[in-house]
C-alpha cells in the first residue's frame, strides 16, 4: 500500500491521504472545491465542480493515472436539483469513457460546498 500526496491538489484537511495506491488500483479521497491555497472556490455548482475535477486530475496524475482509467466515481451533491449541471461538467472530463457512478444527495458537505467526488481508478502497468 502506498499513500499518494501531491502539491497539484490541496493538502488533506484531516487525518487522511489524498489517495491510496493498492496494486494497480487507486482510491482517491473525496475532493471538494478547494483551491491550492485551501480557499473554497466561489460561484455555483459549475465553478465548484471544475475545481473538484482539477484537484482529482492532480491526484490521478501524481499516481500515474488519468480520467480515462477511472472505473468508479462517487458523487455527493448538496442539492440533487444541481444534477443536470453537474452532469454537463462531468461529461467534459470523461467524454466517451463512462465509468460506473453513484450520485447521492447529502445533508451537508465539508465547508458547506455544493459537491464532493471520490474516484477509483486503474494505474496502467508499463510493459
Amino acid at each position: 500500500m502506498e499513500f499518494i500526496s501531491t502539491t497539484a491538489a490541496p493538502a488533506a484537511i484531516g487525518p487522511y491521504s489524498q489517495a491510496v495506491k493498492l496494486g494497480n488500483l487507486l482510491f482517491t479521497s473525496g475532493q471538494i472545491p478547494l483551491g491550492l491555497e485551501g480557499q473554497i472556490v466561489q460561484g455555483g455548482i459549475k465553478e465548484q465542480a471544475h475545481q473538484v475535477f482539477a484537484n482529482l486530475k492532480g491526484v490521478l496524475e501524481a499516481a500515474g493515472s488519468s480520467f480515462d482509467q477511472v472505473v468508479k466515481a462517487t458523487v455527493f451533491l448538496k442539492d440533487m436539483n444541481q444534477f443536470a449541471e453537474l452532469n454537463e461538467i462531468y461529461a467534459t472530463y470523461f467524454g466517451d469513457h463512462k465509468p460506473a457512478r453513484s450520485t447521492v444527495e447529502v445533508a451537508r458537505l465539508p465547508r458547506d460546498v455544493f459537491v464532493e467526488i471520490e474516484l477509483i481508478a486503474v494505474i496502467p502497468v508499463e510493459i
